[in-house]
Order: C-alpha cells, then sequence, then structure tokens
C-alpha cells in the first residue's frame, strides 16, 4: 500500500458501535448515563463554585479537591456527550483526529487523577501527623506546582502513545465495538501489530497505579498511626474522612485496572459486559468524587450551606 492511500485512509472517520450486542437498548441504556452526567456536572461545579467563592476554603486541601472536580469534568465530558449521541441519535461518527484527542483525554486525565489523589493523600499525611508544619510545607504555591506536575506528567506520559498511535496505518474496518474510542480497541483496527501499543500502556499504568498506591498507602497507614493516639473523638473523625477517600481511591485504582485487564486478556465474558464495566469506570467516580470529597467535608457542606441562603434568601440548618 502506498503512501499517499495510507495517508487517505487514515483520514477517515470511525464507527462507534455502542453497546454490542444491546443496540436496540441503547435509549434505555442512556437513561443512568444522562443522570449521572447531569449529577457529575452539578456536583463538581458546586464544588468549584463553592470553593472559589468562600475566601476560609483558600487552603491547599480544597485546592485539591477543585483540581479533582475540574478533571472529573474534563474527564466526563470528553466521553459522554458523544456516547449519547451514539445512544440517542445514533451518531456513530467519530473524526480520526477527534477519536485520538478524546484518547488523549481520556487517558491523560486519568493519570492527572492518580496524581492528585496522591497530593491529596499527602496533603492529610501533613494535616494530621505535622499539623504545625503544614503551613509552612504546603503553601499555595508548591500547591499549585504539585497541580502542574500532576498535568506534565500525565501529558508526558501520553504523548509517545499518541505519537506511535496516530502514525499507524489503519486499513482495517473502520468500526470500533465501543461506546468511546477506548485505546485496545481502536488499535485492533491498524494493519500492524498492537505489541508496542498495548505494552506501552500496560507498563505505564501498573507503573504508574504502582508507584502512586505505594505512597498512598504509605501516608494513610502513618495516619492510622497518629489517629490511634488521639482522643476518641477526633479519631473518628480523622478516620471517617480517611475512609471516605479511601473507598474512593479504591473504586478509581480498582475499577481502572479492571477494566484494562478486560480489554486486553480475551476472558469467556460478553463484548457488552467488558464495554459496561469500561463505560460505568468513566461515569461513575466522576460523580461520586463530589459527593464523598466535597459534601461529606464538613467545611464544603457548610459554606455550600450559606452560599445557597445568600442566593435564595432561605435559612437552611445543616445537617451535622
Amino acid at each position: 500500500m502506498s503512501a499517499p492511500n495510507l495517508s487517505n485512509n487514515n483520514s477517515s472517520p470511525f464507527l462507534l458501535v455502542g453497546i454490542p450486542g444491546l443496540e436496540t437498548l441503547h435509549v434505555w441504556i442512556s437513561i443512568p448515563f444522562c443522570l449521572t452526567y447531569i449529577m457529575t456536572l452539578l456536583g463538581n461545579c458546586t464544588v468549584i463554585l463553592t470553593v472559589r467563592l468562600d475566601a476560609s476554603l483558600h487552603e491547599p486541601m480544597y485546592y485539591f479537591m477543585s483540581m479533582l472536580a475540574a478533571i472529573d469534568l474534563v474527564f466526563s465530558t470528553a466521553v459522554v456527550p458523544k456516547m449519547l449521541g451514539v445512544f440517542w441519535l445514533g451518531a456513530r461518527e467519530i473524526a480520526f483526529e477527534g477519536c485520538f484527542i478524546q484518547m488523549f483525554f481520556i487517558h491523560t486525565f486519568t493519570a492527572v487523577e492518580s496524581g492528585v489523589l496522591l497530593a491529596m493523600s499527602f496533603d492529610r499525611y501533613i494535616a494530621i501527623c505535622h499539623p504545625l508544619r503544614y503551613s509552612t510545607i504546603l503553601t499555595s504555591s508548591r500547591t499549585t506546582k504539585i497541580g502542574l506536575l500532576a498535568l506534565a506528567r500525565g501529558i508526558a506520559v501520553m504523548i509517545p502513545l499518541m505519537c506511535h498511535l496516530t502514525s499507524l496505518p489503519y486499513c482495517k474496518n473502520r468500526v470500533i465495538p465501543h461506546s468511546y474510542c477506548e485505546h485496545m480497541a481502536v488499535v485492533e483496527l491498524a494493519c500492524a501489530s498492537p505489541t508496542i501499543s498495548n505494552l506501552y500502556s500496560i507498563t505505564v499504568a501498573t507503573l504508574l497505579v504502582g508507584s502512586d498506591s505505594i505512597f498512598i498507602t504509605f501516608s494513610y497507614s502513618m495516619i492510622l498511626r497518629s489517629v490511634l493516639r488521639l482522643s476518641k473523638e477526633a479519631r473518628l473523625k480523622a478516620l471517617s474522612t480517611c475512609g471516605s477517600h479511601i473507598a474512593i481511591i479504591l473504586l478509581f485504582y480498582i475499577g481502572g485496572l479492571l477494566s484494562m485487564y478486560l480489554q486486553l486478556f480475551s476472558l469467556d465474558l460478553d463484548p457488552h459486559i467488558r464495554v459496561l464495566v469500561a463505560d460505568f469506570y468513566l461515569t461513575v467516580p466522576p460523580m461520586l468524587n463530589p459527593l464523598i470529597y466535597g459534601v461529606k467535608t464538613k467545611q464544603i457542606r457548610e459554606q455550600l450551606v450559606k452560599l445557597i441562603e445568600r442566593l435564595v434568601g432561605l435559612r437552611i440548618s445543616p445537617a451535622d
């Protein structure tokens, strides 16, 4: 095949199937995804606005929560609108460039979110284990640098993969048996071995998750050791907060690894099960994060109630 033919072929759009085998149920399946996306938008925008508008929340912990909320907004918006277009309108076509842009945002911000979760565990470790040094260790400028470093790391690990994927000749059929441009489903359409890209993605994901998980585990282990020496009330408060954090961290990491390995290995699972696992992984955590990190944090909950009172002129008694 000549180079001009490869170039022309690579400019052709891809076609997204949606959920293979369940095409007749797309309209019904779209309902929970639509509701989840609406809650994601409302919850994460609320966290960002509350932190932005209230000066008392201009502290590292809340800055990290805002970063997480912004990441989840980008993360879910890169996927769900197009997914709903496939489900509702049958808009299966996605441009060649658009497919890889979507893939870039998904995987980049997955890595960025892992970095921010690590930063949040470090923040709690300093706040609980070294409270007198908290304000000197985590200054506003350092918090910003940590966020930028997480973003730079995510971009850096994705650029080589994107360069490799876009250079492959896609001369097979253009049908992606997925609801979005999932990396391993797309690379299977190339007339080249997927070994390099699959090996790179699984190595990078394992190293990122492994290293971040080790440091997160260390942080919460030190926190647990410290809170056991506190009073009962303080211990329960700290454990409640950290327990919620650990729950969403486990959901993020376990869900991500499960989704990746189900796509990579040919298990005796129906295709729609693998696709649904991947779809829920991309949509459910962004919805739960503002509930766990935001609404369950007393300071944000109180400031949110005050903000609502100012907006609607009502008096609301916040729940304990």
